[in-house]
C-alpha cells in the first residue's frame, strides 16, 4: 500500500501535466474552432486510436518490435564497443575517432542505404533506430568504466587481482548509473530511429499509417498513431527505469 502511494505520488505533477494539456488542447479546439484537419480535438484521436478500421495491433506489433530490436542492439553493441576502448587505451584512440565520424552521419540520409543493402523490412529498421542510440551508450560505458576511486583500484593491486577481475569487481559495478543513464537516452533515440526507418520505406507499422494519413488528410489518425508511438516509448523508458532502480538503487536515490 505504501509502495502504491509512493508511485501516485511521484507521478502526480506528470498526470496533472497531462491533463492540464488535454484540458488547454480541447478548449482551444472548441473555442477558436479549428478545423479537424490541421488540429483533431482529443476524442477524435481516441476514437481513432481504438478504430476497428484500422489493424493497430498489426501496425503496433511491427513498430514495437523495430524499437526494441534497435535498443537492443544499440544497448549490446554499445557497451561492447565502450568497454573495448575502457579495457585498452590503444583500442580507444583507434575506435573512438570512428565512431564519432559514424555518430556525425545524417540518419535520415543514411537510411536508404540501409534499405538499399538490406531490402525492406524491419531489420533495416532496427539498424537505423541503433545508429542513433549506440553513441551515449559508448561514451557512458567507456566513461564508467575508467572514472574509479584511486583507493578502490589500490585496493585490487593489493590483493593481486587480474585486470579482468578488476574489471567485473570493480569497474562494471561502477559503471552501472552511467550505463542505465544512457540506456534511457537510447529507449527514445531507437523510437525516433524505427519510424524514421518506416518513413523511408514500410508497408506497415505506426510510421507507414502517418505516411499514408497525409494523403488522405486524417489528422486523427497521425495523431493516433503518435500517441501509440509515445505508449511504446514510454513503456520501453520505463521498463529501463525499473531496471536502474535494481541494479543502481543509490543512483537513482541521487536522481531523486
Amino acid at each position: 500500500m505504501n509502495s502504491v502511494k509512493r508511485l501516485l505520488i511521484e507521478w502526480f505533477p506528470a498526470i496533472l501535466m497531462f491533463i492540464g494539456v488535454l484540458v488547454i488542447w480541447q478548449l482551444a479546439v472548441s473555442t477558436l474552432g479549428i478545423r479537424e484537419y490541421l488540429l483533431p480535438s482529443p476524442g477524435s484521436v481516441v476514437d481513432a486510436m481504438l478504430s476497428s478500421e484500422i489493424p493497430w495491433g498489426k501496425h503496433i506489433l511491427v513498430t514495437g518490435t523495430a524499437i526494441l530490436g534497435a535498443f537492443l542492439i544499440a544497448a549490446v553493441g554499445g557497451i561492447l564497443l565502450g568497454t573495448l576502448t575502457a579495457w585498452s587505451n590503444m583500442v580507444g584512440r583507434a575506435l573512438m575517432p570512428f565512431l564519432v565520424f559514424v555518430n556525425t552521419l545524417p540518419k535520415v540520409a543514411v537510411a536508404p542505404l540501409f534499405l538499399l543493402w538490406f531490402g525492406y523490412g524491419i531489420f533495416p529498421n532496427m539498424l537505423i533506430g541503433a545508429l542513433i542510440g549506440f553513441f551515449p551508450v559508448v561514451i557512458n560505458t567507456a566513461v564508467g568504466l575508467s572514472q574509479i576511486d584511486d583507493e578502490m583500484l589500490d585496493l585490487g593491486r593489493v590483493f593481486n587481482a587480474p585486470k579482468w577481475k578488476v574489471f567485473a569487481k570493480i569497474r562494471i559495478p561502477n559503471a552501472y548509473p552511467y550505463i542505465l543513464s544512457a540506456l534511457k537516452v537510447t529507449a527514445t533515440a531507437a523510437v525516433v530511429g524505427a519510424i524514421v526507418g518506416e518513413f523511408v520505406a514500410s508497408q506497415s507499422g505506426l510510421g507507414y499509417v502517418i505516411i499514408t494519413s497525409q494523403s488522405s488528410l486524417n489528422t486523427p489518425l497521425a495523431f493516433g498513431a503518435l500517441v501509440w508511438i509515445s505508449i511504446l516509448g514510454l513503456a520501453l523508458y520505463g521498463a529501463v527505469a525499473a531496471l536502474s532502480r535494481v541494479l543502481a538503487p543509490w543512483a537513482e536515490g541521487q536522481e531523486n
